[in-house]
């Protein structure tokens, strides 16, 4: 099955994509195009199935680059191929040929392009890491690297959407102590349960960075299985495990 591979016009010309499930070897709960090194898939065939996805961007495998994601506000800079991956959320280059790549399975995957001064980033954000900053940390390493913050653009990939994000008082308590300005993202749900706009939190950070221009796809991961794995929807039918998505974009 051909790879499915979703772009934006804002990070043209560079070679990127948020990558779908379909195209893949992966069978069972991970069907298709598994790329989570730290899943419970077989090895052997997650690295077809990352073999696949650097085929399409055009680098080798060993050019493709990521980091030891722990839902933090840190970013690193990298500058060629990786003998091991650092503790992280976002990692910037201005590495011609080497790909940057985040796993996610409900949490955004951002890529963030600044083609002019060549330096490109990508970020795994989610609600934690998006509250901690790893954003904007990956905005600055990419300044820090001669990006100019108006000329970054930045898309967020296929992430779960308010209406599948159900979420608890304390968790609405969190956003609220951060800034009252936070009820914006949460709508009413059953009983004193909300839903949350990670999506909607992520360009509202981005923007307020002040990157030339900020996007989602518009893509959610519960609603489409087809397409996305899920965290959530994976917890919800009991599965004992699930993919991971990955998301690249190369300089």
């Amino acid at each position: 099955m051909t790879l499915e591979i979703l772009t934006a016009d804002s990070l043209a010309p560079l070679r990127h994509g948020f990558f779908t499930r379909k195209g893949g070897a992966s069978s069972g709960v991970f069907e298709g195009l598994n790329c989570g090194t730290g899943s419970s898939d077989q090895t052997e065939v997650v690295a077809i199935n990352r073999g696949r996805a650097a085929s399409a961007l055009g680098v080798d495998a060993d050019q493709m680059a990521g980091v030891h994601q722990i839902h933090s506000g840190d970013a690193v800079h990298v500058n060629g191929p990786q003998t091991e991956k650092p503790r992280a959320d976002g990692l910037v280059t201005a590495t011609p040929g080497l790909a940057l790549t985040v796993l996610t399975a409900d949490c955004q995957p951002v890529l963030f392009a600044d083609a002019d001064a060549g330096v490109i980033g990508a970020a795994h954000a989610g609600w934690k890491g998006a509250q901690a900053g790893v954003l904007e940390a990956t905005i600055d390493a990419m300044v820090a690297l001669g990006a100019r913050r108006a000329s970054i653009h930045a898309v967020i990939g296929p992430s779960i959407s308010q209406r599948a994000y159900e979420v608890g008082p304390e968790f609405f308590d969190t956003f609220l102590d951060e800034d009252p300005d936070n009820t914006r993202f949460f709508a009413g749900g059953d009983g004193d349960r909300m839903h949350f706009d990670l999506p909607g939190y992520g360009l509202a950070r981005l923007r307020a960075a002040g990157v030339g221009s900020a996007e989602w796809t518009r893509h959610c991961t519960y609603f489409d299985a087809d397409r996305f794995y899920s965290y959530r929807r994976s917890v919800h039918a009991k599965d004992p495990d699930y993919g991971r998505l990955i998301s690249a974009i190369v300089l």
